[in-house]
């Protein structure tokens, strides 16, 4: 009797087994078929984001060829390398795409990107992911706000430090009463990207094209 309970249950658990070892080859055999494609799907969102803050005007190459691989910098809230697209009109550096995170949102970080000319005025911003609460955070989409324009022709050259800031704390920044916490955390971000642009912009523009950039 034992015996034929022992027996029965060491099948119960090789076929508990074979089923965990089977459900994890699967789900691992999903993530690998899926990331691509997740990959490039956040990729040409992110191109069709550039589009809307870059003009073709200021640029005349490849900017995907011409992407550089920038160091993690707590200055753009990035603790991993990020990419930058450079953009470049008849050989001279015109601006710069930052990949920007606000990690101070009021549900968690808020992703953004940031194009910067060279003469360090900001061609536009543009949110790419976030977690914010649904109506609040619609402030800071473009598809239901037009509030993240605020930006664009700002540079520190004509905003001062105190002057990043929303209106509530000091600033010079418009916001929605009751919508705080988010265009706050932007503005902050936007701000800092700036600082990080004007102290590496030679940097930014001298690094080698990243070559996995190239190739996606």
């Amino acid at each position: 009797m034992t015996t034929r309970i022992l027996r029965h249950a060491s099948v119960s658990a090789g076929i508990l087994t074979a089923f965990a070892v089977v459900g994890t080859a699967l789900l691992a055999a999903t993530y690998l078929v899926t990331r691509p494609i997740i990959a490039e799907t956040e990729k040409q969102a992110k191109l069709a984001l550039i589009g809307q803050i870059l003009p073709a005007t200021l640029y005349d190459n490849d900017l995907l060829k011409d992407a550089a691989l920038l160091p993690p910098a707590k200055e753009l809230g990035n603790s991993e390398p990020t990419t930058v697209y450079r953009a470049v009109k008849e050989g001279k550096p015109s601006a710069a795409v930052l990949e920007v995170i606000a990690p101070d949102g009021y549900s968690g970080k808020i992703r953004m990107i940031v194009a910067i000319k060279a003469d360090g005025e900001i061609s536009g911003v543009r949110v790419v992911t976030h977690h914010e609460t649904p109506g609040l955070g619609d402030y800071i989409e473009i598809a239901k706000n037009r509030w993240i324009r605020i930006f664009e022709g700002k540079s520190l050259s004509k905003y001062a430090n105190q002057d990043w800031k929303v209106k509530k704390d000091g600033g010079k920044f418009e916001h929605t009463a009751g919508a705080t916490v988010s265009p706050r955390a932007v503005v902050k971000a936007v701000h800092k990207s700036l600082e990080y642009f004007a102290q590496n912009e030679d940097k930014i523009f001298s690094l080698p094209a990243d070559k996995q950039e190239q190739a996606k």
